[in-house]
Formats: C-alpha cells, sequence, structure tokens
C-alpha cells in the first residue's frame, strides 16, 4: 500500500492501469486521486457543464436540501419528511429507501449523500426508544457538517389532516420568529440561524404583497418550540392595504430541543467569509445617515467673494467717475509704492 501511495505522488504515473476499482480494504480510490490531486477531467460537454454548475461561483445558487430517513422510522416521522419536503420543493431532494446511519456518530454518509445530490442542507428521521420521533436539522460547508441541532417531536399535525387551501409550489415564505430564547440562549441563536437557512428560499430583490402567501411562524416558550404554517389570506378592508387574515394550513409541531453539535467559533468564520469581488468598495467622501440618506463631501479652494461675478443688472452697474472700494485702496498701495 505504501509502495503504491509514492507512486500516486509522480504526475505521469499511469494510476488507472495498475489500480483496482476498489480495494481490499472497501473504499474506492477516487479519494486518494482527490488527496494527491488527481482530477478526472469531463469526456463529453454535458459532463463538463455539469462539474461546472458545481463550481464555486461569486453568487451561491439556492441552497438545497436532502431528507433522509433512517433505518427505524415510524410513519410519524415518514409523514413529517414529507409534508416538510412539500415545504420544501423545488429545492429539496426526498430519498425514499431506508438508510441505517448515525449523524452524531458516524457522518460518512451523510457527507457522501450531500455530495451526490449537492446538497448543502439536510434533514435526517429516526425513532427508537431512547430518542423517538427525532428530527435532525443541519447544515453542511464544503461537503462536511458543520452544525446539527436534534429536536423531539411532541405533537405533530400533518398537512391532510388540515383541510384548508395550500399555497403553490416554489412560494417563498415569511419567517416570523417569537420568544426570547431566539436572542439570549446560543443553541437557540444556532436553530434560528439554521431554520432561516433551511425555509429561505430564493434570494429576492423585492417581494409583491400578492406573493406573501406562506407564513412560517416559531415560538421558542417554556423550553418548547412551536412551529405553525399558516397561509396569508388577503381581505377586502375598504381602503387601499387589503386586511390580512392567518388561516391554519399545517403542518404543526411542537418541538423539544435535544442533542446538538456545534462547530468552533472559527469554523463559522471561514464559513461565513464573502469574496473580495463581493464586499462592496469604499467611496471616498461619501456617507450615508440612519435613514439611508447619501451626503457627499466637497473640497475647493478659498474664493475671494469680492471678484465674484453676480447676476448682471441694471441697477448693479457702476456708474462714470465710481469707484469701487477695492480699487480705490489698490490705487493708494500703487502710488505708494511709485514713491518709494
Amino acid at each position: 500500500m505504501a509502495r503504491l501511495l509514492r507512486k500516486l505522488r509522480k504526475k505521469s504515473f499511469n494510476v488507472c492501469r495498475v489500480l483496482p476499482v476498489r480495494s481490499a480494504c472497501g473504499f474506492t480510490w477516487s479519494a486518494v486521486w482527490s488527496k494527491f490531486g488527481f482530477k478526472r477531467k469531463p469526456k463529453t460537454k454535458r459532463s463538463k457543464r455539469f462539474l461546472q454548475g458545481r463550481e464555486p461561483k461569486l453568487n451561491e445558487n439556492i441552497k438545497n436540501a436532502m431528507l433522509i430517513k433512517g433505518g427505524n422510522a415510524n410513519q410519524t416521522v415518514t409523514q413529517a419528511l414529507k409534508d416538510i419536503y412539500s415545504l420544501k420543493k423545488p429545492n429539496a431532494v426526498m430519498y425514499k429507501k431506508k438508510n441505517i446511519t448515525r449523524p452524531f456518530e458516524d457522518q460518512t454518509s451523510l457527507e457522501f449523500f450531500s455530495k451526490k445530490s449537492d446538497c448543502s442542507l439536510f434533514l435526517f428521521g429516526s425513532h427508537n426508544k431512547k430518542r423517538p420521533d427525532n428530527l435532525v436539522f443541519g447544515r453542511m460547508f464544503d461537503f462536511h457538517v458543520l452544525d446539527m441541532i436534534e429536536l423531539g417531536i411532541e405533537k405533530f399535525v400533518s398537512l391532510k389532516d388540515v383541510k384548508n387551501s395550500k399555497f403553490p409550489e416554489g412560494t417563498k415564505p415569511l419567517l416570523i420568529f417569537a420568544g426570547d430564547s431566539f436572542e439570549t440562549d446560543n443553541e437557540h441563536k444556532k436553530l434560528k440561524s439554521l431554520l432561516i437557512d433551511f425555509f429561505r428560499g430564493p434570494t429576492v430583490s423585492c417581494v409583491r404583497l400578492a406573493g406573501l402567501e406562506h407564513v412560517l411562524h416559531i415560538t421558542a416558550l417554556d423550553g418548547k418550540i412551536y412551529f405553525r404554517s399558516y397561509k396569508a389570506l388577503l381581505k377586502k378592508s375598504g381602503c387601499r392595504t387589503p386586511r390580512i387574515e392567518l388561516e391554519d394550513m399545517g403542518p404543526s409541531f411542537d418541538f423539544t430541543m435535544r442533542r446538538t453539535h456545534l462547530a468552533s467559533d472559527d469554523l463559522y468564520k471561514t464559513a461565513h467569509r464573502q469574496p473580495k469581488a463581493l464586499k462592496p468598495k469604499k467611496k471616498k467622501n461619501v456617507s450615508h445617515d440612519v435613514f439611508g440618506t447619501k451626503y457627499g463631501r466637497l473640497h475647493m479652494q478659498k474664493q475671494d467673494l469680492a471678484r465674484l461675478q453676480t447676476r448682471k443688472m441694471k441697477g448693479l452697474k457702476k456708474r462714470k467717475g465710481e469707484k469701487a472700494e477695492g480699487e480705490e485702496v489698490e490705487a493708494t498701495t500703487a502710488k505708494k509704492a511709485k514713491t518709494q
């Protein structure tokens, strides 16, 4: 094995002729190739476009989420995953087969699925005697688990149990967080950031009023997290601004927070780092106030107001024989200089 790895370091060595597809240890050689700098070149234009789509960009694509069912998921967890998938569509991938994995102990399978489906968010559902009706929300950074939070379902009302009308697919939701815990507790702060990333949808510059159809209200109270989903109805109010009513649409959850896996502050800092091209350039002598008003500072040379050109009017014209004060002073100084 050591001899093969030494040969791999030589770039001119033909790896494909010597190495088998899978070694006796059970791992593929693609990990070894990527470690030593070998990259597979695309053979067709379609594969080239596919690889270009996965390359890092200045403006990121919409974050996709993958929903994975554990090896012993019950009916409640399965239905909860289906309902959250319907809220997240079309930016989600639902894995229907059961996957025997434990995210807090082994994260390799999650990282594999993340790279395969190009998803930076995941939701894992499981059920066992120690932790019944379990959901794990998590994020990825560079196809590695950044942070994840485990929530237990205490009460659940499905989408199909509520017979009201639903919102169209792909609607951007309005997120509302209520509760002091989201501002004071560190774990609740991370949960708020995680849920915003999970449900925010595409980034838009403006939203019209009729487009605000879906409202997600998340409340933290007495150690529990209440997740509610509403449809916004615009009713007549007798004036230009309509009256808004919220109609329960489902699904609704009552969660309790269980285990957490949070990244270090340094890793969060690198994950939130922006490229230099996206950072706004500072403009000299330009400032903004609290309300967004732009102020500019002009630097001018010192002006002589005596020689300032004023508006030409008949009343301001000089008469014959009259001299301005400045001209008289200049004439006297010139006479003195001649006499000396």
